[in-house]
């Protein structure tokens, strides 16, 4: 691959800069799995719930196991806040209050014992923006100084400053009942990452852009016993987008202050693996298991689109993480059924690549909800979350590369303690065609 010139390497870090991003997720990495209400109330532990309608979008065999055909949709209302105490103080994110994401299901008994199902959701996303003031303000001598930047030029090394990404995956799904007992699924996964936008202290960047992967489910129900299992393959999204530089220095070096690029993001695999006992008519539990596979994101390339020239190719060396689940329904009566669970997420990021766009921790996820059936076929659903991040406090080990201005992780500008939680709210209306 061809590489841009030494005296264009000032904006390749700014790129790269610009790329890390950062999360307003609910577990690790950037990933939201708060897919349905039913998943809010029961802190994502529905992978083996034959049950309920909103188990559905944890695992489309679950449709083998409701007569008819059925509607859902919902919001989940998303509250996150961030804040980081560096050698200018403490500082808060100042993105939105609340976000809104979609949560829409629909399934249909088709001939024999084939279902086909779609769900809209959003299983990633971020929204961060950092005052200009957070990081303390590093700069650089130039490397390689170019005419007309006299020897011995400095630039500010750039600092994050907004990132903005939702990720929309459209699951088409056909479900097969084997028998009363067992149900195989397959599908697509169709990501589309709309309105990415990541800036930095010198550039600015704007794109959007699609990527497709697959998903395979089963799901068994034996009596009082259920066991499910849900993957969903790694993606890539391929990015198009423009950047415009901000930055007087880079101008005066003859940066052109606007140009198209293409990256690429690496989504990663999904595994989720539940068993759930019904202990009495009233009471059941369901205890879950999920592998999240980071390490997919291993690198974020961009490249200019004039020429092909790699403009930046930052590297993240992310670790595959874990989460336990515990979800437990409880039915006050035939039409109304508590729901209570819990979480504790592993946090993806290493500490060699620590970024400030991504402060990862551990995580601890409290859930509480309730649904209410009504007559012909309706019910409505409430879900509430609070998800509770470990506090990071990273100090930064390592100064600037000069030589390689690439990689801005690991670097003193983005040393801090950081602290982070979020509130989430969901709300579904669904519609059951048939006898349930």
């Amino acid at each position: 691959m061809r590489h841009l010139p030494a005296k264009y390497q000032p904006l390749a870090a700014s790129i790269a800069a610009a790329l890390c991003l950062s999360s307003n997720a609910t577990a690790s990495g950037f990933s939201v799995p708060e897919i349905s209400t039913a998943g809010v109330g029961l802190a994502n532990a529905v992978v083996a719930n034959p049950d309920e309608l909103g188990a559905i979008p944890y695992n489309p065999a679950a449709m083998a196991f409701h007569d008819g055909s059925s509607l859902s949709a919902g919001l989940l209302f998303l509250s996150p806040t961030f804040s980081v105490r560096t050698a200018t103080g403490k500082h808060d994110s100042q993105n939105a209050d609340w976000f809104a994401l979609p949560q829409i299901q629909g399934s249909a008994k088709l001939d024999g014992n084939w279902y086909w199902g779609l769900g809209i959701n959003a299983p990633f996303g971020l929204e961060t923006h950092w005052p200009i003031n957070t990081f303390p303000i590093l700069s650089q001598t130039l490397p390689v100084p170019s005419p007309p930047a006299p020897p011995g030029t400095r630039m500010p090394l750039p600092q994050p400053t907004v990132s903005s990404l939702e990720i929309v995956d459209v699951t088409p799904t056909f479900t097969y009942a084997v028998n009363d007992q067992l149900a195989l699924s397959a599908g697509a996964d169709a990501y589309y990452a709309r309105s990415a936008a990541v800036d930095t202290s010198v550039a600015r960047l704007r794109g959007e852009g699609w990527g497709f992967g697959f998903n395979l489910s089963a799901l068994y129900s034996q009596g009082p016993f259920s066991a499910g299992i849900n993957f969903h393959s790694a993606a890539t999204i391929d990015i198009d987008g423009h950047y415009r530089t901000t930055d007087s220095t880079l101008v005066m070096l003859g940066v052109p202050r606007g140009s198209p690029f293409e990256a690429q993001l690496d989504l990663p695999w999904r595994l989720q693996l539940g068993v759930r006992y019904a202990f009495t008519d009233r009471l059941a539990a369901e205890v879950d298991w999920t592998m999240t596979g980071w390490s997919e994101f291993e690198e974020l390339v961009a490249k200019s689109r004039a020429n092909g020239a790699v403009i930046a190719a930052d590297t993240n060396e992310w670790d595959d993480a874990n989460a336990l689940r515990v979800g437990l329904t409880y039915d006050i009566t035939e039409a109304t059924q508590l729901r209570v669970g819990y979480s504790y997420d592993q946090g993806a990021q290493t500490s060699e690549h620590f970024s400030a766009r991504i402060p990862d921790s551990d995580r601890q996820l409290y859930a509480i909800g309730v649904r209410q059936a009504l007559s012909d076929g309706w019910e409505i659903e409430a879900g509430y979350l609070y998800a509770h991040n470990n506090e990071r406090d990273y100090t930064g080990s390592r100064p600037y590369d000069v030589n390689n201005p690439n990689d801005i992780n690991g670097t003193n500008a983005i040393a801090g303690t950081y602290e982070s939680d979020a509130h989430l709210i969901a709300l579904q209306v669904s519609k059951s065609f048939g006898t349930r």
